[in-house]
Order: C-alpha cells, then sequence, then structure tokens
C-alpha cells in the first residue's frame, strides 16, 4: 500500500499573486511548484503554489508583506 504524504499549497486571490510569489520564491531558492487548484478546493485564482512542509517557514518568510495570501493548506496525496 502506497503511504501517504502530505505537502502544502499556497492559494491566492488572483493569477497575478500567484506569479508574484514564484517569481520570490525562484528568487530566493526555495523549491516550489505553480499548479492548477486541486478540484476538492475552492478558489478564485485557478493556480496555487504547492510545496514541501518542511520549508513552510521560509516559504511564509519569504512571502510575508509581499504577496496576498489567501490561505496556506496542508494536503495529502
Amino acid at each position: 500500500m502506497k503511504e501517504k504524504k502530505s505537502y502544502d499549497v499556497i492559494l491566492f486571490k488572483a493569477v497575478s499573486y500567484a506569479l508574484k510569489a514564484e517569481k520570490i520564491l525562484k528568487k530566493e531558492g526555495l523549491p516550489h511548484k505553480l499548479i492548477p487548484v486541486p478540484k476538492h478546493i475552492s478558489s478564485d485564482c485557478g493556480v496555487c503554489i504547492r510545496f514541501e512542509p518542511e520549508i513552510k517557514s521560509k516559504i511564509e518568510a519569504a512571502l510575508f508583506n509581499k504577496v496576498d495570501v489567501e490561505e496556506l493548506r496542508t494536503l495529502e496525496n
């Protein structure tokens, strides 16, 4: 049986916020992926940023007061 692994996503109110966040995270060298918002989550924006839970504090610090984040969630595969 496959072990479930958790990951975190950041939801945004608009694609422009997601793209701005992606640019900041790339500049900071923090691993992440821009992905479609999972179907079971409602969001005004169609994309979110996925990253490993181990770097959550670094992601939050990089984006603090720079990007309007709607929500941060932990999900399972």
